[in-house]
């Protein structure tokens, strides 16, 4: 499973020119699943994700989460994180779950998050034409993979 968190002052997710998701400070998480991923990595990424201290204490080190900020999580299925380049000039996406497992694995993550994370969270549409508005605070992006 891989993610790339961005950190956000805002961000939204509209669809055919309306919002079906929106955050204000927090992160910006786009979520791909892979072959052979099972819940247990979806859990495991989660648990990073909520405690990864990438927001400013007062002191202005990254040493608060978004749990510790009471910050938002946009969650947006991101099949093309999969890509693989490295044999021409078009990606593979081999390597993605396929649709149906990449849509469980999407929704049972957006489910245990909302269970787990008491604030918001929002989402994307899985498998739409997303248009992805954001205001990266930093900016900050990091890139996290979960691996059996």
């Amino acid at each position: 499973m891989k993610a790339v968190l961005q950190r956000v002052a805002n961000a939204r997710v509209d669809i055919a020119g309306r919002t079906v998701g929106a955050i204000d400070a927090g992160l910006l998480v786009l979520l791909c699943a892979e072959r052979g991923d099972v819940d247990a990595l979806a859990d495991r990424m989660l648990a990073k994700i909520l405690k990864l201290r990438i927001f400013a204490d007062e002191a202005g080190k990254m040493n608060r989460s978004v749990q510790d900020i009471g910050g938002g999580l946009l969650v947006v299925s991101q099949f093309t994180l999969a890509a693989d380049a490295s044999g021409g000039n078009r990606p593979s996406f081999t390597q993605a779950a396929p649709p149906d497992e990449g849509r469980r694995l999407y929704e049972y993550f957006v489910a245990q998050a909302r269970a787990t994370h008491p604030v918001v969270v929002a989402t994307g549409e899985f498998g739409a034409d997303m248009q992805v508005h954001l205001l990266n605070d930093g900016p900050v992006t990091i890139p996290l993979q979960m691996t059996a």
